[in-house]
């Protein structure tokens, strides 16, 4: 067998994340969990008080706040104390800690929405002309929006206490998929037998060898197709709490609970469905090039990630990954540069995959402290593109946490794939712009196309099954895994066309996607990619007056409505326009790339 990873202590301490920034160690993390778990009472002495002055609201909403703050720095701690190694017992009991603190601090604080908005309008309409309260004005304006929704304080209570065993399925997921979970090895391109992990997997499937690539895709699925009815339940699980919330507060359907939270309207979803079936023609004729270029007779799934520029092989190392993103962001100006590289010198970045170590990438963010980023890194195109979404992502959240107070610092989760995807297109743009051969511009268009295929259409693929699993679990139709595994062969069937083989395997696909377990996320990869194209192309093309707005925006916050933040940088997300938009621009991709020889 090949060399097997490297355990997290044979990492270098330059490619590691620095925690000690967010706290300084194990033992002041279990202080500031003693500190929390005293403070978490206090919340009594405010009960029933909450309408008598708006002095004594704003005194709560302080309290309540700085509180939050604490178990956010907590729960980043220790959630990415387990991500370094989800084997060590120790990380999880610390991450088990920090959410019954999170939960019990919920429990003692679920008198307060209810309490707040049995204050008669005329009432709360007096305290918010108050200058005390008006850091905290849209927050109770967002608050009595919901009015409707809200339950009693004894019903609240109940619900706050309820929700640690809906996180049930989540835990079951995220265990099973990092710690247990066990890929048989396959030979590489030299014969020689490597292991299959999270980690390796996309490069696996980005092998010129075919036998590697399939290999690679056996072996992944196998595992999942064995697990599949132990899974199929952890999903259900998932969507049955969602329900449960749903119902309970008087939404129509999940959808609506987790979209109206972001203050979505559910239309936005139905566009991006409907635009992306209309435009499905052109990712049929992108997948009939793929096969012309690969010299395939029938292409499998397994051939989708496999570059088309033949003889073309080029790794990229970590450092000039770090210059490359930079000189692809400099249309993103100066100090946008400047904070880029206080990234990659300050170890805001975990960057290698090691034993036991969270699979996937991500940023993640709590006030007062840097952002941090973890990934795999693997010397691939991806990996840098990967780095540089990640690093927009945790530029967003600097530039928020900068200008907004912590009230309104956390952006909305619809916005949030904007600026990491917008990061991407410009540094592909300026790679494609650099190339020193017509080979190499053939291949950075492709992995440009293969961003739309693999955001804008498989994110939407995604949110297509996602929306429709839980329609029928809302129905009280059972979602056993030959119910989810032939909804999701025919999506695969419909999206990616005639010239498509739809392998079995990719059947099992829905069982290792984590966002899953985060109800209606995945659609806003798709518009954030479309809302990020259409910014990168104006900012390419000189747009001053979006620049400006684009920074604004990164600076926004939840001080706005997702929408209205957007209409800072041109773009109206109510109108399916932007995904139009997007769609001709992969239309033009490919134009280019069947001029390319």
């Amino acid at each position: 067998m090949g060399e097997g990873l490297k355990k997290r202590s044979e990492i270098e301490e330059k490619y590691k994340w620095n925690l000690e920034d967010l706290i300084p160690s194990k033992e002041a993390a279990e202080a500031l969990a003693g500190e929390i778990e005293a403070e978490i009472p206090s919340y009594e002495r405010f009960k029933g008080r909450l309408g008598e002055s708006e002095k004594a609201l704003f005194q709560y909403l302080v309290f309540d706040e700085r509180l939050d703050e604490k178990l956010s720095r907590l729960l980043c701690y220790a959630q990415q104390k387990s991500d370094e190694d989800t084997s060590l017992g120790e990380a999880q009991a610390l991450v088990s800690k920090a959410r019954t603190l999170a939960l019990k601090a919920m429990e003692a604080s679920s008198f307060a929405e209810p309490e707040i908005l049995s204050v008669p309008e005329e009432k709360m309409k007096q305290f918010l002309e108050e200058k005390e309260l008006s850091g905290y004005r849209l927050v109770l304006l967002r608050l009595m929006a919901k009015r409707e929704h809200m339950l009693s304080e004894a019903e609240e209570r109940l619900l706050a206490g309820a929700g640690e065993m809906a996180e049930t399925p989540s835990s079951v997921f995220t265990l099973f998929n990092n710690a247990d979970i066990k890929f048989p090895p396959v030979k590489d391109e030299n014969g020689v037998l490597t292991e299959v992990t999270h980690g390796k997997y996309g490069s696996l499937l980005e092998s010129r060898d075919r036998s590697v690539r399939e290999a690679a895709f056996h072996s992944y699925y196998s595992v999942y197709r064995q697990f599949a009815n132990t899974v199929a339940a952890a999903f259900e699980g998932n969507l049955k709490q969602a329900s449960f919330f749903a119902r309970v507060r008087k939404y129509s359907s999940t959808r609506d609970f987790y979209l109206s939270a972001n203050e979505i309207p559910e239309a936005v979803y139905d566009n991006l469905i409907e635009a992306v079936n209309k435009r499905l023609p052109s990712l049929h004729r992108y997948m009939a090039l793929r096969k012309e270029r690969l010299s395939l007779d029938r292409l499998h799934m397994y051939d989708l990630y496999a570059p088309m520029t033949a003889d073309y092989d080029r790794k990229y190392p970590y450092e000039e990954a770090k210059k490359l993103i930079a000189d692809g962001l400099k249309p993103l100006g100066e100090e946008y540069g400047k904070i880029l590289q206080e990234g990659f010198s300050g170890r805001w970045i975990d960057v290698y995959e090691n034993q036991g170590k969270r699979s996937g990438g991500y940023s993640i963010h709590t006030y007062g402290v840097h952002p941090y980023v973890l990934m795999s890194y693997d010397d691939s195109l991806n990996s840098v593109l990967t780095l540089a979404h990640e690093m927009g992502h945790s530029l967003h959240s600097w530039y928020s946490a900068k200008n907004q107070p912590y009230t309104y610092a956390g952006y909305r989760i619809f916005v949030a794939e904007v600026a990491s995807t917008c990061n991407e297109v410009l540094l592909l743009k300026n790679l494609i712009g650099r190339a020193e051969d017509e080979k190499e511009r053939e291949f950075l268009i492709g992995q440009l196309l293969e961003r739309f295929r693999s955001t804008l259409f498989r994110q939407t693929l995604f949110a297509e099954f996602e929306w429709e699993t839980h329609k029928m679990c809302w129905q009280g139709i059972p979602l056993t895994k030959d119910v989810l595994c032939k909804l999701y062969h025919q999506l695969n069937e419909t999206y990616y066309g005639p010239d498509v083989e739809v392998d079995s395997d990719i059947d099992y696909e829905w069982e290792r996607i984590p966002h899953f377990y985060r109800p209606f996320y995945v659609y806003q990869y798709a518009t954030g990619f479309a809302a990020a194209t259409a910014i990168a192309g104006r900012i390419l093309a000189g747009d001053q007056a979006v620049l400006r707005g684009y920074f604004e925006f990164l600076k926004g916050g939840c001080s706005k409505n997702p929408v209205e933040l957007l209409k800072l940088c041109g773009l109206d997300m109510e109108k399916p326009d932007v995904v139009n938009e997007a769609m001709d621009v992969f239309e033009a991709l490919l134009n280019d790339l069947e001029s390319c020889r």
